[in-house]
């Protein structure tokens, strides 16, 4: 399993509600979490071989950006 940190623009827990949806459904996320207490608001995804560019896009579609720290 391979653990990746994203920079992310998801502010609150409405945001995490709308990027929820698109994180659970995505079959190689094995889990995810968003540290909202950081300044960069850390996205951390736990997958197996999903890549950078398949996670940026997941986050994408909910309407936020995920750029990899």
């Amino acid at each position: 399993m391979k653990s990746q940190k994203f920079k992310t623009n998801i502010n609150c827990s409405n945001c995490l509600a709308k990027v929820q949806p698109f994180l659970e459904q995505e079959e190689k996320v094995k889990s995810w979490t968003v540290d909202l207490e950081s300044e960069d608001r850390i996205l951390t995804v736990d997958s197996e071989d999903m890549t950078e560019e398949e996670v940026f896009k997941t986050v994408l579609k909910a309407g936020f950006i995920a750029k990899p720290e």
